[in-house]
């Protein structure tokens, strides 16, 4: 009897296509050496082990999958000598953290087979080294604003009673000589000195300036325009707006503060890939202390072409669409930006997801958008623009329509007016006047006569703090958000709109982040919206129950307004269980059912009788509150490849309110790829039942609870929903 044998290598040949299994090609180990199948830093109490190990020279063997190594990936194979700078490599780099007499006193191998082994290195910490006095010298005669920012900046940089840190202290003496800089004294050098008592475990710091004359700017030159004749002319670039932009003054208080802000402003005017503002500060300084600066740049194309096309689909819809697009960084001179975008589509109704069958009604869509920006506008870092837009879109928010309901469209035109600023890196403020107006059509069946045209108008601010370390894959800092809106100001809306949100980002591990996202937002309408929670509010009535006519009108025109300002969340960036639109109150929207007096309506959308269908005939409809908390850890793989786990929870209440009983919980995992044009990501979210409306086991039964909540739809007969997106949730 013959006896076959395949290995994890054999086995992928025989099942992978062939292509596949040549990209996932097997590694060997070499001959009497061994696979190092992990590495672990035991006793790492104060530091992070996982931040030990990523310097080290000796890692684990990938694996593929996180299951099998020697696939795509080679083996890492054990080095003794490696092994042995290793130990150096973690005493190193304990010391730089303030344990001076850190010890890797043990390293142990464990042979797992023939020719695999595991590494464990035990670390003896020992005592903490601690920061103590920090003293500043050379400040005689300078004014007190100068010497309290000098000492303030010592002290921030190695902050008493904190532990040693090697990259504070190498930081520390361009901390104390930018407090300086900062305030005109452009010559100011500094030295500093840390003295160990190895006795006290203490360190004590010393920093000896000699700040000179205070400096002020001198001309402004400018290299790099056009560097070898093949990028943009001369001329297309004028100095005259840039020398707007930075916004500073021969004879001006030197400061590398203002040079910073110059540098940010230039690289907001989006025509260069790189600037670089270089003091000219020659040894020794020349008498009258005047600075000149020489500005450096890289420019970029100032104009592109945009051509691409997509597909969407999710538990709505389904959409085809061309994209079509032109940039220009200079139109008519001024380093004006103008952008036009235009993208065309088609919805393959009423295809969606979870319902690839016809017969297919294609309903026809565009979006068109132009803006104009113009910096310096009545300021030097200021940027004036306009957004004009016309837009044409169905108004789809059902995951299950019947054969007859009705189609609405909707023509939109919308003309953003204002002003927008950087502050800093940080700080971005957005000031506008928006004039939108929504003019209902039908797609599909008659419209209903009570629809009319929405005209809104309000002013917008819009301001973000952002202290994240990055803004495509953030990994750590913070950002803070808030948008207000105030309609009123003419149209058919009176209210106030407030939104604000933060964002958090903590590393955990390397290559592990633990990110956060809290958001409320609050509609106060003071002219809608009474008879639709009036509508949501009465337990009796049915949908045959139609009220009066001028009832009826109130209450389509109330519904249609709450679509354009109302909250609502579900999706790949708010709540990735949840479809979008799926959470929100739900009830019977005249103009999106089929007629509500209609015999089918009776008997499919009264609840009190047998054949009533909550999905059908409970639509999402917007709410005046709103929260909503999401939370992901956030692992990178391989390269571009990561993935997360997440739990997403919120509510939106048909009333001005806070519901933290209406959970909407949600967990799941989801992958991202990096492209140029940012993260593609595929989210998988489960509803955790009891967790929807607290006190209830099922949607169903928190649907029959609490009505406006809605039954949202279930793929394969289970709660969850596929979300696909481009970037990060949050």
């Amino acid at each position: 009897m013959t006896e076959l044998a395949f290995d994890r290598c054999s086995l992928l040949g025989l099942l992978a296509p062939p292509l596949f299994a040549s990209a996932l090609s097997c590694s060997t180990i070499p001959p009497g050496r061994s696979a190092v199948d992990s590495v672990r830093i035991l006793d790492a109490n104060s530091l992070s082990a996982s931040d030990i190990e990523a310097k080290l020279g000796t890692q684990a063997s990938p694996k593929f999958l996180f299951l099998f190594q020697g696939i795509a990936y080679d083996y890492s194979v054990y080095d003794e000598a490696v092994l042995q700078r290793d130990m150096t490599r973690v005493e190193r780099f304990y010391r730089a953290h303030g344990f001076m007499e850190a010890h890797a006193r043990v390293s142990r191998l464990y042979q797992v087979k023939s020719d695999h082994v595991r590494v464990e290195i035990v670390v003896d910490e020992g005592p903490p080294t601690i920061n103590r006095n920090v003293v500043v010298v050379g400040l005689d005669g300078l004014p007190k604003d100068v010497v309290d920012a000098a000492n303030a900046a010592a002290r921030n940089a190695v902050p008493p009673s904190k532990r040693f840190d090697e990259t504070a202290f190498k930081d520390s003496e361009a901390a104390v000589k930018k407090a300086l800089t900062d305030r005109g004294y452009a010559y100011a050098t500094v030295d500093s000195q840390a003295e160990l008592d190895v006795g006290q475990h203490t360190i004590d710091y010393g920093f000896a300036v000699v700040p000179g004359l205070p400096a002020v700017f001198g001309e402004i030159t400018f290299s790099g325009l056009d560097p070898d004749g093949s990028g943009p002319r001369p001329q297309e670039i004028p100095e005259g707006p840039l020398r707007r932009a930075i916004d500073i003054r021969p004879g001006a208080p030197y400061s590398t503060s203002a040079i910073d802000a110059a540098t940010q402003a230039l690289l907001d005017l989006e025509v260069f890939s790189a600037v670089e503002i270089v003091p000219r500060l020659p040894n020794p300084p020349p008498a009258d202390r005047v600075v000149p600066l020489s500005v450096k740049v890289e420019p970029v194309r100032l104009r592109q072409i945009t051509l691409g096309g997509g597909l969407e689909i999710d538990a709505i819809k389904t959409d085809v669409h061309a994209v079509a697009g032109w940039e220009d960084h200079n139109f008519l001179g001024g380093l004006r930006d103008f952008a036009v975008s235009f993208k065309p589509g088609v919805v393959v109704y009423p295809v969606r997801i979870n319902n690839l069958k016809g017969p297919i009604n294609p309903l026809p869509e565009e979006w068109f958008r132009t803006e104009l920006r113009q910096p310096g506008f009545l300021e030097a870092r200021t940027t004036g623009f306009v957004r004009p837009e016309l837009n044409v879109f169905p108004l789809l928010v059902q995951v299950n329509p019947p054969d007859n309901a009705p189609v609405v469209g909707y023509e939109e035109f919308k003309l953003p007016i204002g002003v927008d600023r950087t502050f800093g890196k940080r700080l971005y403020v957005s000031l506008d006047y928006t004039f939108q107006v929504e003019n209902p059509f039908a797609y599909v069946q008659s419209l209903d006569p009570a629809l009319e045209r929405v005209v809104l108008s309000f002013p917008e601010l819009v301001a973000h703090l952002d202290f994240r370390d990055g803004a495509v894959r953030p990994h750590e800092g913070f950002y803070v958000g808030n948008t207000l809106q105030v309609a009123g100001f003419g149209g058919t809306a009176a209210d106030v709109r407030e939104q604000p949100e933060v964002r958090t980002y903590l590393p955990i591990a390397h290559g592990v982040t633990f990110a956060t996202r809290a958001s409320v937002g609050f509609l106060f309408a003071s002219n809608y919206g009474k008879s639709w929670n009036s509508e949501l509010e009465s337990s009796v009535r049915t949908a045959a129950e139609t009220p009066a006519a001028p009832d009826r009108v109130k209450l389509v025109h109330d519904m249609q307004v709450i679509y354009f300002r109302g909250f609502f969340s579900g999706g790949p960036t708010t709540n990735r269980g949840y479809p979008i639109l799926g959470v929100a109150p739900h009830g019977v929207v005249p103009f999106l059912n089929p007629s509500t007096a209609g015999s089918q309506v009776r008997s499919n959308c009264d609840p009190t009788l047998s054949g009533f269908n909550a999905q059908q005939c409970y639509l999402p409809a917007g709410g005046f509150g709103m929260w909503e908390l999401q939370n992901d850890v956030r692992f990178d793989i391989s390269g571009p490849l990561s993935a997360a786990v997440f739990c997403d929870m919120g509510d939106v209440s048909p009333r001005l309110e806070v519901r933290l009983d209406h959970l909407h919980l949600s967990c799941g995992v989801g992958v991202a790829y990096d492209t140029p044009v940012g993260p593609i990501r595929v989210d998988l979210g489960y509803r955790i039942q009891p967790l929807q409306v607290v006190g209830y086991s099922t949607e169903d039964a928190a649907a029959q609870a609490d009505p406006v909540n809605g039954v949202p739809p279930k793929i394969f007969g289970v709660p969850i929903a596929l979300a696909i997106g481009i970037g990060q949730a949050f």
